[in-house]
């Protein structure tokens, strides 16, 4: 005898809502994926035009070289582009698996900048870097879905 279970056999807590749950289902991916892209393309501004409170290029370069990435205008302007315009393709579902595959590196690097704050975000600790690398490790399997650019073009890189 098994105990393994098999999902089909699960009932609804609150069977009203069955039917429209399964009819979302199909959206739940592209909902994770815009999200997540709309939601880097602010932190990109920041970095390159000074939006949402960012220090643009120049301010965000003298961070980077102050924490030993050299040249820090380059950094800034490497960074700030993923995060913006990789944002943009993220919600697009262009060139999905690389531009995540590119968060995912800059997030584990950012793991181990924010390492010594610990892991609350307010304090400037990992949390944040840890959700951002988590979700684009989820878009790097999944890749971009249905409903993208890569799959209309019939590209799945």
């Amino acid at each position: 005898m098994s105990n393994s279970h098999n999902p089909s056999d699960t009932r609804p807590i609150i069977p009203a809502l069955s039917t429209l749950w399964t009819a979302l289902e199909p959206l739940s991916w592209l909902i994770l994926r815009v999200t997540t892209g709309i939601l880097l393309m602010p932190h990109g501004a920041g970095k390159l035009f000074g939006l949402f409170g960012g220090y643009g290029l120049e301010g965000t370069g003298g961070y980077f070289d102050s924490i030993g990435f050299h040249p820090g205008y380059l950094f800034a302007l490497l960074v700030g582009t993923l995060e913006f315009f990789g944002g943009a393709l993220l919600v697009l579902g262009l060139l999905t698996r690389p531009v995540a595959a590119a968060v995912v590196v800059f997030m584990t690097v950012a793991f181990f900048i924010h390492l010594p704050n610990g892991y609350a975000w307010i304090n400037a600790g990992v949390e944040m870097p840890i959700m951002w690398g988590m979700l684009a490790l989820a878009v790097l399997i999944r890749g971009g879905g249905r409903f993208s650019l890569d799959h209309k073009l019939g590209y799945e890189f």
